[in-house]
């Protein structure tokens, strides 16, 4: 049975959801295979760049906090996909050795008006460097069971 359901979540809710390190390899391995911009792939290039050094792509970095937020939460919750995000924002370059933390505040919950089993829950996902500068900002929204729902 899921951990949480539609009616587990609230507006204002804070959820903490861990934290990850990343390498070096880690975002040229991402970077070589998804975004091979040379600032995320030539050290030599990166340190040429306007960003002065080897940076994640910010794909890399929302990939990150869904890897948190699975599991952390999703993983144990009642979910049953997403519409999609609203709005996705890489506010800070994220390097070699940092430590970043993810979190997800909840919006609004809106039961849905067709279906009595589910809600949507509207959520804005953050991760923040070791520095508390924010790196990434998300709004997206999340369909969830109700309890009790069949």
């Amino acid at each position: 049975m899921p951990d949480l359901y539609f009616e587990d979540f609230s507006p204002g809710q804070v959820f903490e959801l861990g934290s990850c390190t990343v390498s070096e390899q880690e975002i040229r391995d991402f970077a070589e295979k998804w975004d091979p911009q040379p600032f995320h792939v030539d050290p030599e290039a990166a340190r040429a760049s306007v960003f002065g050094g080897l940076i994640a792509s910010g794909w890399h970095t929302g990939a990150m906090w869904m890897r948190l937020y699975v599991d952390s939460l999703l993983g144990g919750a009642s979910g049953r996909g997403s519409p999609g995000i609203e709005e996705l924002r890489w506010l800070a370059p994220v390097r070699p050795g940092d430590t970043l933390y993810g979190r997800l505040t909840v919006l609004e919950t809106i039961p849905s008006e067709r279906r009595a089993d589910r809600g949507t829950v509207r959520i804005r996902g953050e991760m923040v460097n070791a520095d508390g500068v924010t790196v990434l900002s998300m709004v997206s929204r999340g369909h969830f069971s109700r309890r009790g729902a069949s």
